[in-house]
C-alpha cells in the first residue's frame, strides 16, 4: 500500500465511519480509537469468521474473563518483572519515545526490540539519531526499560493492587483448575478467549497498529507434551511463506515457500503444533481477505523471544511498506501453568490414569522434628520441606552419613538418621501432568487494518462500465461477503409511484433473513453504486417498475459489476448463495 493509499485508506475510515480517534472533542488521545458503525461490525464479523474456524471447527470452549487481575497473577506470570519496552526521553523537549523504533525508523536495522539496551545506546550514538518531536541529539541519552501495564487499585485504598490485563491469556491460566473440570480432566482440550488487553505503549502509532486498547483473538491449547500430536495430515500440503531465523540471520536470506509438511521434515518448524496451525491460519487469512503475496510468517529470534516461549513465529503482513505482526504462533511450554502452580493455591496439573497400575519405587523422608525444631528453629518446617524435594529429585544423596540442603541460601547439614529416608515400592494408577500449551494470539484490530489495507482498490473500467455520468474511478473496498458490514444494500430506482415503499419492503424481507441491510434513495444509482462500493457491500439490489409488474429486481455485483434479474421471492435464497460463495451474479 503507497502512502497515498494509507492516507486514502485514513480518511475512508473516518468518513465512512470505520474508525477514528477517541475523545476528538477533547484533542484526542493517542492509542484509543473508535469503531464507526461499519467498523464495529467488520469487526465482530472477523471475530466471528476467527470463532467459527478456531473455536467451533477444532471443538475448543470459549470463555470470558474480566479486564483486571490482581498483582499476583502479574508477579506469577512474569510480567511485573519481563514486560518491557525500550523507552528513550528527549532531554530538550522531554517526549518519550521507544528506542528501538528510532534505531528502526533511521536506520537500515528492521527488527531492533531484541537488540540489548547497551547496543541500542550505541547505535543511537554512532548514527546521530535524534528526537523525533524536535529533533535534539539523543546520543548520550540513557535508554530504560519501561513496564507497559496500567495498574490501578482493586477497591478503596491501596491495599489490593491490580492490573488491566496486558494479554487475554492470563485469564484462562489462571482458570485452568476450574477449566480443567469442564473437559473431564482429558488432555488435549483448547480454551479461547476474545476481548480486550491493554498495554501503555510509549508511542502508539499507524492508527490500529499499535494501540493502548487493543483486542485479541487468543486460544490456549493444552497438550501431552509425550503423547498429544496434531493432525498434521489435514495442513501438510499447505504452502506457506517462512522466514526463518537461519535466513534472517543470513545478509542475502529471503523467504522460502515450502509445504508444511516440508517445513516439519526439514526442521524449519520445530514444533508440530506450531507447524499445524500456521497451515490452519494460512487459509484462514485467505479466507478473510488478506493479500497472500503481501504476508509471510517470520521466526522469532532468540532476542526476542517473549519469557514464556520455547519458540514462536509471527504471522506479518506488508503494509505501506513495512511488515506488521498480526498474529504471534508460540509454544509456551509449560511455564505458564508451572508458574501458577508455583504462586497460587491450587492445582495446575492433570491426572494422567494409566492403562494398567504399575510398582515404583518411591523415595520418601520423614524427619525428626524433635531433632529439627531445637537444631534449625524457625527454618525446621523449610529443612524438612528441602529435604522431600530432594528425596524425589536424587535419592543417592542419602547414601552417606549426612545430607546437605540449602533454604534460603543457607546450607542445612542433617545426619540421615534424623530424615526417616526411607525407599518403598508403591503401586501407582497414575500420574500428574502438567500441560504444555501452544498458543495462535491474534491481533483482531490489526487484522482489520490488514484486511481494509488489503482490500482497498481504484477501478478505473469497473467505472467506465456503468452509468456515463458517474464515470469516475471507484474506490471500492473488496471485502469477502461473509466479513462486510453490509450484505445487500436496495435501492428503488426512484422514490416514486410506490417504488421508496416496495424497496423497503424488500429491505426488511431480506434483514428477517438475517443479512444487514443498508437503504439508499439519495442521487443517481450510479453514485449510490459508488457509495456501497467504498463500504464493500458486495451486493446492491435496485427496485424499478419491472419489479412492481413482475416481482423481480435487478442484483449486482460490486467486483465484477455484473448484473441479472431474480424473482423477489427467490432474493433471500439467492443471496445466500451469493454470500456462500455457491454461486456468481454472472451464473445467474
Amino acid at each position: 500500500m503507497t502512502d497515498d493509499t494509507a492516507t486514502q485508506l485514513t480518511e475512508l475510515a473516518k468518513r465512512r465511519g470505520f474508525f477514528f480517534q477517541s475523545s476528538e472533542a477533547y484533542g484526542g488521545v493517542s492509542g484509543f480509537y473508535v469503531y464507526g458503525p461499519e467498523g464495529a461490525t467488520l469487526k465482530e464479523n472477523l471475530e466471528d469468521a476467527w470463532r467459527d474456524r478456531f473455536v467451533r471447527r477444532e471443538g475448543h470452549m470459549e470463555i470470558e474473563a474480566p479486564n483486571v487481575m490482581p498483582e499476583p497473577v502479574f508477579e506469577a506470570s512474569g510480567h511485573l518483572d519481563g514486560f518491557d519496552d525500550m523507552i528513550v526521553e528527549c532531554p530538550e523537549c522531554g517526549a518519550s519515545h521507544r528506542a528501538d523504533h528510532i534505531v528502526e525508523d533511521n536506520t537500515d536495522i528492521e527488527e531492533a526490540e531484541s537488540i540489548a539496551i547497551a547496543d541500542i545506546e550505541e547505535i543511537i550514538a554512532e548514527n546521530d539519531l535524534v528526537c523525533p518531536s524536535c529533533g535534539t541529539e539523543l546520543a548520550g541519552e540513557p535508554v530504560e526499560d519501561f513496564n507497559l501495564m496500567f495498574e490501578t487499585n482493586i477497591g478503596p485504598g491501596s491495599s489490593s493492587p491490580g492490573y488491566l490485563r496486558p494479554e487475554t491469556a492470563q485469564g484462562i491460566f489462571v482458570e485452568f483448575p476450574r477449566l480443567k473440570e469442564y473437559a473431564r480432566g482429558q488432555l488435549p482440550f483448547g480454551v479461547a478467549q476474545i476481548g480486550a488487553a491493554y498495554r501503555n505503549e510509549i508511542s502508539p502509532r499507524k492508527g490500529l497498529v499499535r494501540l493502548r486498547e487493543f483486542a485479541q483473538a487468543e486460544l490456549e491449547h493444552f497438550v501431552d507434551p509425550e503423547t498429544d500430536e496434531p493432525d498434521l495430515e489435514s495442513v501438510a500440503d499447505v504452502e506457506v511463506t517462512l522466514y526463518s531465523e537461519a535466513r534472517q540471520d543470513d545478509e542475502d536470506g529471503e523467504p522460502v515457500t515450502m509445504t508444511v509438511g516440508e517445513a516439519v521434515e526439514e526442521g524449519v518448524v520445530g514444533s508440530d503444533w506450531v507447524a499445524y496451525y500456521l497451515g490452519v491460519a494460512q487459509d484462514w487469512y485467505e479466507r478473510i481477505g488478506v493479500d497472500m503475496d503481501r504476508f509471510r510468517f517470520r521466526q522469532h529470534r532468540s532476542g526476542e523471544l517473549a519469557h514464556y516461549a520455547a519458540d514462536c513465529w509471527d504471522a506479518e503482513a506488508e503494509i505501506g511498506g513495512d511488515w506488521i505482526e498480526i498474529t504471534g504462533f508460540a509454544y509456551r511450554g509449560d511455564y505458564d501453568l508451572s508458574k501458577h502452580g508455583e504462586y497460587a493455591d491450587d492445582d495446575f496439573t492433570i491426572f494422567k490414569q494409566y492403562d494398567d497400575p504399575i510398582t515404583v519405587e518411591r523415595a520418601t523422608v520423614d524427619p525428626d522434628m524433635s531433632y529439627l525444631g531445637p537444631e534449625f528453629g524457625g527454618d525446621a518446617a523449610a529443612v524438612s520441606e528441602a529435604l522431600e524435594d530432594l528425596a524425589e529429585r536424587d535419592r543417592s544423596t542419602f547414601e552417606d552419613d549426612t545430607v546437605t540442603v540449602e533454604v534460603d541460601g543457607d546450607a542445612k547439614t542433617v545426619p540421615v538418621e534424623h530424615t526417616g529416608f526411607s525407599v518403598e515400592e508403591v503401586t501407582e494408577s497414575g500420574e500428574h501432568v502438567t500441560p504444555h500449551v501452544v498458543e495462535p494470539s491474534f491481533g483482531v484490530d490489526r487484522l482489520v487494518y490488514t484486511v481494509l489495507a488489503h482490500n482497498l482498490t481504484r477501478d478505473d473500467a469497473g467505472a467506465a462500465a456503468e452509468e456515463s455520468e458517474d464515470d469516475e474511478a471507484r474506490t471500492v473496498l473488496t471485502l469477502p461477503p461473509e466479513l462486510a458490514p453490509t450484505t445487500v444494500a436496495v435501492f428503488p430506482l426512484m422514490d416514486k409511484d410506490g417504488l421508496g415503499e416496495r424497496a423497503s419492503e424488500i429491505a426488511e424481507r431480506l434483514r428477517r433473513a438475517g443479512f444487514e441491510v443498508a437503504e439508499d434513495d439519495s442521487g443517481s444509482i450510479g453514485r449510490r453504486y459508488r457509495r456501497q462500493d467504498e463500504v464493500g457491500t458486495p451486493y446492491c439490489v435496485t427496485v424499478d417498475y419491472d419489479t412492481l409488474e413482475e416481482e423481480t429486481v435487478t442484483i449486482r455485483d460490486r467486483d465484477t459489476t455484473a448484473q441479472a434479474r431474480v424473482a423477489v421471492d427467490d432474493l433471500p435464497g439467492v443471496v445466500a448463495d451469493l454470500r456462500a460463495g455457491g454461486t456468481t451474479v454472472g451464473d445467474l
